[in-house]
């Protein structure tokens, strides 16, 4: 049941100075706001019954943790009473600017040396996505990466990949070799037998094709496998 007026919390404006989330964002920094505090900036005002700091605890409540809210899409977000239309867009475009600020340009510039770098170069958006994705970095002959392509969206359970969409974004960059990549919505990035075939068949092309296939990495929650530890890549 909903608090009445004269029960919701205090609005941000009726918070102590030191407490309002937009002040203390300004004089200490938004590393110094708690998750709550940040989504209540974002909604900017609550409703009759709570508050705005109220509403976004809701809010992450009805998503179960930041991890299931960055795959909200803004019709889910708009089921949360008091999120309408407009908030629901403004916080799916702050999470997906989130997102690509995290495989923005300085990452994209980085000289890749192993599994682990190569996972991290798609950990953060790939993790949450709903359904698969395949992705390809571009190398130069320094193991710098040129550009991240995407390649193919499937379903919850198969992203098919076709040597042609892999390899000719590389043929037309000049690029040397590549990194593979897609995700297992279940989180789970252990291998299936079709996951095994694809990256055989994607390194035979890319042998012919002069493209060396430096790693396929399959992305779960916060894991990884890399299919050149498991010794499918040579």
């Amino acid at each position: 049941m909903y608090k009445t007026k004269t029960e919701r919390g205090p609005t941000m404006r009726e918070l102590p100075e030191g407490e309002r989330p937009r002040e203390k964002l300004l004089e200490r920094g938004a590393a110094f706001l708690s998750n709550t505090e940040l989504l209540a900036i974002l909604i900017g005002s609550g409703t009759r019954e709570e508050s705005a700091m109220e509403l976004a605890a809701r809010i992450i409540s009805f998503s179960g943790s930041l991890g299931e809210l960055a795959g909200l899409r803004a019709e889910e977000l708009s089921f949360v009473k008091g999120i309408g239309a407009a908030k629901a867009c403004t916080l799916v475009a702050a999470i997906e600017l989130g997102k690509r600020i995290s495989c923005s340009a300085p990452r994209s510039r980085a000289k890749l040396s192993g599994p682990r770098e190569a996972a991290e170069l798609f950990m953060e958006e790939m993790r949450y996505l709903k359904k698969e994705h395949f992705r390809a970095a571009l190398l130069s002959v320094k193991n710098e990466v040129m550009s991240i392509e995407n390649v193919s969206v499937g379903g919850i359970s198969a992203s098919p990949a076709h040597p042609r969409e892999v390899f000719s974004p590389a043929i037309l960059k000049g690029a040397n070799s590549v990194i593979l990549a897609h995700n297992h919505p279940s989180g789970d990035p252990e291998p299936s037998p079709a996951d095994e075939s694809l990256t055989r068949r994607l390194c035979e092309a890319g042998r012919t094709l002069g493209i060396n296939v430096l790693d396929h990495i399959i992305i779960g929650d916060g894991r990884y496998t890399s299919m050149k530890e498991k010794g499918f890549i040579p």
